[in-house]
């Protein structure tokens, strides 16, 4: 994969974009294969060919993740069109010096060069810091949505809790008064309870 370059464009950007590419490779492939097998020792040790194999392609994959991630980069800037206006205001300036036209001084009395600077960074830097509000603030409506349903969740146990509990004690409160009840008392109950079922099996 190489860098995307149009076809069209100035001699300038020509030559950024061939430095580039050419750093770009070398940086990703700086690291040796030696290097590499001397993290990886016993694999290279027992499957030489596939450690080559692997170690090409993460060299590979470094590559072309920088220039797809380059790439992205040059279009959120419009790098290349930038590159070529700044060539041509070079060209047309040293066309005008070699013929003898300099013409008036177009640069605006009292006029700072940090103000141009901010002029041009500021509208960037506050575009870049309203993206990061408004992620900020879809963080936080998640956020809340997340503490919301813990809570809900939270009220959930503890009315589960509460019920629980509450059947607990009655049914501590139920044995605690069987005890209580007298032994002939029960005898009593059953007695009566045989008498009663005694009819009912007969027919």
């Amino acid at each position: 994969m190489s860098l995307q370059s149009h076809s069209g464009v100035s001699r300038r950007w020509k030559h950024f974009h061939a430095a580039l590419e050419l750093a770009v490779q070398r940086s990703a492939h700086e690291w040796k294969f030696e290097d590499f097998a001397e993290c990886f020792p016993q694999y290279v040790k027992e499957d030489k060919d596939g450690a080559m194999q692997t170690f090409t392609q993460v060299a590979d994959y470094i590559e072309n993740t920088t220039k797809r991630d380059l790439e992205k980069l040059f279009g959120e800037y419009d790098l290349q069109n930038n590159i070529d206006i700044l060539d041509k205001i070079v060209s047309e300036a040293k066309a005008r010096k070699a013929s003898g036209d300099i013409g008036p001084n177009v640069w605006t009395e009292n006029l700072q060069p940090r103000s141009t600077v901010c002029g041009r960074t500021i509208p960037i830097l506050e575009a870049q810091a309203e993206r990061l509000r408004e992620s900020l603030a879809k963080l936080e409506a998640e956020n809340l949505a997340f503490i919301a349903e813990l809570d809900d969740k939270d009220r959930q146990v503890n009315d589960l809790t509460a019920r629980y509990t509450g059947i607990m004690g009655k049914i501590d409160e139920t044995r605690e008064a069987w005890k209580q009840v007298p032994m002939t008392t029960i005898q009593e109950w059953a007695a009566q309870t045989a008498e009663t079922l005694t009819p009912t099996l007969r027919s």
